[in-house]
């Protein structure tokens, strides 16, 4: 039976937070490994993740490393990126070059909303990756998903040949009206589709929570971390196929691993408790960003717009008040980087950022706390 956990290569270690590329492939390798002692065997990443490298890494700590049929390997079509059918057609055949294999086992369209699903049908994308599957350049077709679970439905409805669906689902979501993560569940499992779960820790939102639900979270399983409760809540739902943890130490792995090897579903009881949480946690992030990083590239001021929000949410959960931590940190970024007033609302970066932030609209509040 496949194991239920994926390694997801969107936040690989790195030897310098501040820089996407500065990757520490000796760990990685040494992660990639641990990985495949373990059973699991799936990999996903995408064009444009760690400054467009993470494919030509895995190519070179997993590709070159094990035979293929060790691993699984998933990426996406950035159709958010492109405009012509040939730029579709150049962008597979260099991402078959940067990850080094000759088929891939799941494509996805990459981060389909209302806008880019109009993208992709204008490309012919779908009728595109039929043909790539045919020729046996692809496994199997998905999407990956960020918009409202109508949309979904309509998309679902439209592509039947859609295999999977990938979408952000964890115990915060589930009920939110902006996510939708238990909606679109709903929608996926009507059209009988296997889903793939990103964001289950909630870009680590999930791990750094209150006491109080830290607490509640102890006391029904002490020896697991809280990071599990995260990818179980997940992992239990009946029709998810495979769980993403997007990884970014060994110690991170292998706690995950260590509970998802022999991997049980969530009593009911431990789902009440994470409805607790959920209802705790809704109440204290202030700003629900998973660091993804979508919204980073093309902003024209340069802004570290994750990187305030980071500050931004860890000021606001504690109270802090005045010159904090978090200010020296906000002064150091602002060395390098456009300050939060220096937001000219072109809202370029909201048009692609999954969790539908009014990122504009924040930036107002973040000069205001740090910049005074």
């Amino acid at each position: 039976m496949t194991k239920k956990l994926g390694f997801g290569c969107m936040r690989l270690p790195l030897l310098d937070p501040t820089d996407q590329a500065s990757f520490d492939k000796e760990q990685i390798k040494r992660m990639v490994d641990t990985f495949i002692e373990r059973g699991f065997t799936y990999f996903d990443t995408a064009w444009m993740y760690h400054n467009f490298q993470s494919e030509e890494v895995l190519k070179e700590v997993l590709v070159q490393r094990y035979p293929r049929d060790k691993y699984t390997i998933t990426t996406k079509l950035p159709i958010m990126m492109l405009h012509s059918e040939q730029k579709q057609r150049e962008t597979f055949e260099r991402q078959l070059q940067k990850l080094g294999v000759d088929y891939f086992d799941y494509y996805l369209v990459h981060s389909l909303n209302k806008a880019t699903y109009k993208n992709a049908t204008k490309l012919h994308s779908f009728e595109y990756l039929q043909q790539l599957k045919a020729e046996g350049k692809i496994k199997h077709i998905g999407i990956s998903f960020h918009d409202t679970a109508d949309v979904l439905d309509l998309i679902l409805t439209e592509h039947p040949e859609i295999e999977l669906v990938q979408i952000q689902l964890n115990y915060v979501d589930w009920d939110s009206d902006r996510i939708q993560s238990g909606k679109c569940y709903d929608v996926i499992c009507k059209h009988q589709k296997p889903v793939v779960v990103m964001e289950p820790i909630k870009g680590g939102t999930l791990v750094n929570v209150p006491d109080g639900v830290k607490e509640m979270f102890r006391q029904s399983e002490p020896n697991l971390s809280v990071a599990s409760w995260a990818i179980r809540f997940a992992a239990s739902q009946p029709k998810v196929m495979m769980v993403l943890s997007g990884m970014s130490t060994y110690e991170q792995l292998d706690d995950n691993t260590s509970y998802m090897q022999d991997f049980k579903p969530l009593t009911e009881e431990q789902m009440a408790i994470t409805r607790k949480a959920a209802d705790i946690l809704n109440g204290s992030i202030a700003v629900p960003c998973t660091s993804c990083r979508y919204c980073v590239k093309g902003c024209p001021q340069h802004i570290a717009i994750p990187e305030y929000f980071s500050l931004y949410n860890a000021k606001k959960r504690f109270n802090k008040k005045g010159f904090t931590s978090e200010t020296a940190y906000y002064n150091n970024l602002i060395a390098e980087h456009g300050k939060a007033s220096d937001c000219i609302q072109c809202r370029k970066c909201e048009r692609i950022c999954p969790q539908h932030i009014e990122i504009s609209e924040v930036m107002k509040k973040v000069a205001k706390e740090f910049e005074g």
